[in-house]
């Protein structure tokens, strides 16, 4: 079956910008370690689609290991804003330091040497074993769960099920070619094994699948009902000069969007928390609310606003700056805080003209 599988993805594996696609592994080009550790970690909770403009960002920007690791925070954590899950880009420069510095620029090869490296969990450490170093890990993310649920028709539910279909999937991963391998299942799930309407017919694996013969391959992997996701709630203010310039601070380094650039606020709770502005000023709420989903909570953020004068107190930036520096949901309520506050200053501006 591994067999099987090779000789499909030969033909159609997916072009990816950190990839060596299996012609030219077949002629001895091997993965950049660098390359493979920097896609896995961007492709932690995020698409294939969104990371490929990033990942060549930053190899455009930070070529080598060391480059990332000489490179200052600030500019990494303002690179990365929009991947989210600003914890692993703090992570990406503990693993880069360590690796430039201690390791002398070489990744460990091994599952065990990878998974003591910051930021790099079983899954990222398998993946990088596999890909880079051509080690036969079991790797394990949610299309090869997909496709060894459907496989082998287990209907237990996820994410009990992880642990047997992580042994199903070790049973069939091959000695020769281990790194294409393991592409090539995620591929599979990705283009042929797709979570909805399943392409059976073109699919390698169609005479052995379980679940294609009991006509339940679109229901698996059945998974457990989430619970229903709380609702937080907060304030961001914005304070703008004349000159266009935005209030802007740095969150702390511990926590949710730590070390990143945002517009000062409010704590996020379910019950709305009291008003805490940066400092005193004709505040006002801007009619307009920034909302945004995390993993484990939505949150939305009333914006309220003020025109400062130049003297006012505080960390001012140009908001073309501020935008490209920060997160997502400070993003979208530094945009809509903007445009409201420039319509409710808009009658005092063309009074002011008249005079």
């Amino acid at each position: 079956m591994a067999a099987e599988l090779l000789d499909w993805y030969d033909g159609a594996a997916r072009s990816m910008p950190w990839r060596v696609p299996p012609d030219a592994r077949a002629l001895g080009i091997r993965p950049d370690p660098y390359h493979v550790w920097l896609s896995e970690v961007m492709l932690q909770q995020t698409t294939v689609t969104a990371v490929k403009g990033y990942f060549s960002a930053f190899v455009a920007r930070w070529p080598r290991i060391g480059d990332l690791a000489a490179a200052e925070d600030a500019e990494v954590m303002a690179a990365w804003a929009g991947l989210g899950y600003y914890a692993r880009a703090r992570n990406l420069l503990k693993c880069a330091r360590l690796v430039a510095g201690e390791l002398g620029g070489r990744f460990p090869e091994t599952e065990a040497g990878l998974r003591a490296l910051p930021g790099i969990g079983p899954y990222t450490a398998a993946a990088i074993a596999s890909i880079a170093f051509d080690r036969p890990a079991v790797v394990l993310d949610g299309n090869v769960e997909r496709v060894m649920s459907r496989l082998h028709a287990v209907e237990a539910p996820l994410p009990g099920a992880k642990e047997e279909l992580r042994a199903l999937a070790a049973l069939l991963t091959p000695a020769e070619r281990p790194g294409d391998y393991a592409q090539a299942v995620m591929d599979l799930g990705a283009t042929i094994c797709a979570p909805r309407a399943p392409a059976c017919g073109i699919c390698p694996w169609l005479t052995p699948c379980r679940a294609r013969r009991l006509g339940i391959a679109a229901e698996l992997p059945r998974k457990v009902r989430k619970a229903k996701k709380p609702v937080r709630r907060g304030v961001a203010y914005l304070a703008r000069r004349a000159d266009g310039a935005v209030l802007v601070e740095r969150r702390p380094d511990r926590g949710l969007l730590g070390g990143m650039l945002g517009l000062p606020g409010t704590d996020w709770a379910e019950m709305a928390p009291s008003p805490r502005p940066p400092f005193a000023a004709d505040w006002r709420d801007l009619g307009v609310e920034a909302r945004h989903t995390f993993t484990h909570f939505h949150l939305i953020l009333t914006v309220e606003g003020a025109c400062v004068g130049m003297t006012a107190a505080g960390e001012f930036r140009d908001a073309d700056a501020a935008l490209a520096a920060m997160p997502t949901v400070m993003r979208k309520a530094l945009r809509l805080g903007l445009g409201a506050l420039g319509d409710a200053t808009a009658p005092a501006r063309r009074a002011n003209s008249r005079r």
